[in-house]
Formats: C-alpha cells, structure tokens, sequence
C-alpha cells in the first residue's frame, strides 16, 4: 500500500473576493512524481504556495503523516522543514558563495555544524554538477548553474518532498534541459516531487501522475498515458493542443 506524505483536503484560497482554489482534493505518496500542469493563473503556483504555508489557505485540510498541519497546534516551522522548495527566480542570496548559500539553511535552521552542513552541501553540489563554483558568487553564474545551485541548497536540508515551481520558465531555453536533466536523476533515484511545470514532454516521461489544473479546480488526474495522451475533459483536450507541439 501506498504511503501518503501529505493530503489536500477540499482546499481553498481567496484573496479578497477573488477565489484562486476551489475544493481541491488530491495527495502525493512517497517516491511518487505528481506534475501540476495548466495555464497561467490556473492555482498551480498558489496551490504549491499553500502546500509550504508560504499562503494560508482560507480552507481546507493538509495533512501531513496523518496530521492536519492547519490545526492551531502545529509546528509549522517545523513543517517547513520536511518541504524543499525551489522557486522560480532561484532566491539565491547574492552576498554568498554557493557554498554558504546551501550551508546557511542547515546551521540556521538544521542546528548543524559547519563541517557537517558543509559536507552534505557538498554532496548535493556534486549531485547536480556545481561542485566545482562552491567559491562562486551567485552574479558569477549562468541562470541554470544558479536553479541547480538552488536545487542543491533544497535538498541539503533533506527534505521528504521537494517542491518545484516552474523551475526552467525564468531560464533561457538552452539552460532549461541542464536543469529538467538534474530533475529527471532526483526522480529516477525515488525522490517524492511536486512540480509545477510548463514542460509537457518533461511530465510526460518523468511523472507518475499529472493533475490538470483550471480556474482554480482540478479538471483532470491520472497517468501521463491518460491525461496528456488520452485526455477525457474537452477543457484538458484544448489546453493540450495548444501547447504541445505536433
């Protein structure tokens, strides 16, 4: 039996009178690759937002391990802990090398020592190829060595789900396949990932299920044969023409 890491539970978010996520129902197991796709302004970014608390949802449940982490009582820094969070314009800190910039987060936050933040930053740096810029600063770096960097520092904190929102849409399209490609390894090496992606044929070969977002509800969810090869919704059918290449 499948193992659910974290559960959305009629999920909703408003801001002001606008609602931005409706009743959204869906979970992510561990080792399971579960991609948010839909065009822009559709909740996927909103909805990864919730999941970390960087939003507070105005409803709704998310339950992680078996707990609701809305309730009053819970830990929420410690929450955030267990999430790795990849952004779309890296959020590097431009005063750090590579180094203390996947160093920081372990120290501050981890409790780690220098040494021992040092080492797993490292390990995470050769994981995606920027071993060699630990002394670089982030201005020195092109905007795919900057979103590895960025990956490296997310999973130095060796969280149990790593979340990607819109990773390569800020990088120049050559930049953008060094990035999927770092991807594609976290998830062959079972790493459980929530990612918002613009990039069908990336969601095509790498997930495990596709979730079809619009207007803030999920329209459609399933394999990647199902929803990107043989979508069910018209609305789904429609998004698909128009943004995969024939």
């Amino acid at each position: 039996m499948m193992e659910k890491v974290i559960e959305i539970k009629h999920l909703n978010k408003s801001f002001g009178s606008h609602e931005v996520l409706r009743d959204v129902n869906f979970s992510v197991n561990k080792g399971e690759v579960v991609c948010l796709i839909g065009s822009s302004g559709s909740g996927k970014s909103t909805l990864l937002r919730c999941i970390n608390l960087l939003e507070t949802p105005s409803g709704g449940e998310i339950i992680y391990k078996g707990e609701n982490i809305l309730d009053d009582q819970h830990d929420i820094k410690k929450y955030r802990t267990h999430l790795g969070m990849v952004f779309q314009q890296f959020n590097l800190f431009n005063n750090h090398n590579v180094l203390k910039n996947c160093t920081v987060g372990q120290q501050k936050v981890l409790k780690r020592s220098k040494e021992e933040a040092a080492a797993n930053a490292l390990k995470y740096l050769k994981t995606v190829g920027m071993d060699q810029y630990v002394n670089a600063k982030p201005r020195q770096l092109s905007g795919g060595q900057k979103q590895r960097v960025a990956i490296a520092r997310a999973l130095a904190m060796d969280p149990e789900v790593m979340l990607f929102d819109e990773p390569t849409s800020a990088l120049d399209p050559e930049m953008v396949g060094e990035v999927l490609k770092v991807m594609r390894n976290l998830a062959d090496g079972g790493h459980t990932m929530l990612i918002v992606t613009h990039e069908m044929e990336f969601a095509r070969e790498v997930s495990d299920r596709v979730v079809f977002m619009d207007k803030g509800v999920i329209v459609e969810e399933g394999s990647p044969e199902q929803v990107l090869v043989n979508p069910k919704h018209e609305r789904t059918k429609e998004f698909l023409k128009r943004t995969i290449k024939q």
